[in-house]
């Protein structure tokens, strides 16, 4: 009975999250209320504040939700050791990334909520550089594959690592904000891989 009550809360509490992006993404977070919410999931508002204190709380759950099986996916393949050469690895990581933006519905809404329909002022205005947390974080392990490559020889002479992960930091997230906005419905989803592949050759040996 224990285990049934558990896990009963358990698909509440997703119940909610999922909620929560829906209600997020059609209303914009500013205009969201719990009670909004708890109506999309089919509860009470009491059983929001049972697993939630406060819609910030809620808006991190649904962010965690989905970036941490899509971390664990990319860093994957940017830290494994299948690659010789670094570099492939940071190609393949960028690559798979935007892929599952691509193909998975649910990542996308959670990025377009983020980018374009929250505003970070009000109860929102503290939590805005938590939400550039996974960015920072990225920023640091790509520096770290750019310094193995330089190691290895395999990094183009002249480049610095540090610059190198800035700029790819900055395509990478330029890259997403022009998916999530201005160019949804061209034809630029077909071009990302192509993109990738010359944004990392140009910080490859040549001929290697």
């Amino acid at each position: 009975m224990v285990r049934k009550t558990k896990q009963e809360a358990e698909e509440t509490r997703k119940d909610l999250i999922d909620a929560a992006r829906r209600v997020f993404h059609e209303c914009g977070v500013g205009r969201s209320t719990l009670e909004k919410i708890a109506k999309a999931a089919g509860v009470t508002r009491g059983a929001v504040y049972w697993h939630f204190k406060d819609k910030a709380e809620l808006f991190f759950a649904m962010r965690e939700d989905v970036f941490a099986p899509l971390v664990e996916r990319t860093d994957a393949l940017l830290l494994s050791e299948q690659f010789a050469n670094p570099l492939d690895a940071i190609e393949a990581s960028i690559t798979e990334f935007f892929r599952v933006l691509e193909d998975c519905s649910v990542v996308r809404e959670v990025f377009e909520i983020m980018i374009s329909r929250c505003e970070y002022v009000d109860e929102f205005a503290s939590v805005e550089e938590e939400v550039g947390r996974p960015a920072q974080d990225f920023l640091a392990k790509i520096e770290r594959v750019y310094r193995l490559a330089q190691e290895r020889g395999m990094l183009r002479p002249g480049i610095d690592p540090l610059d190198a992960a800035r700029d790819t930091w900055a395509f990478t997230s330029g890259l997403l904000h022009l998916l999530l906005s201005c160019q949804r419905g061209t034809d630029l989803s077909l071009q990302v891989p192509a993109m990738i592949r010359v944004h990392m050759a140009m910080r490859r040996i040549a001929g290697a």
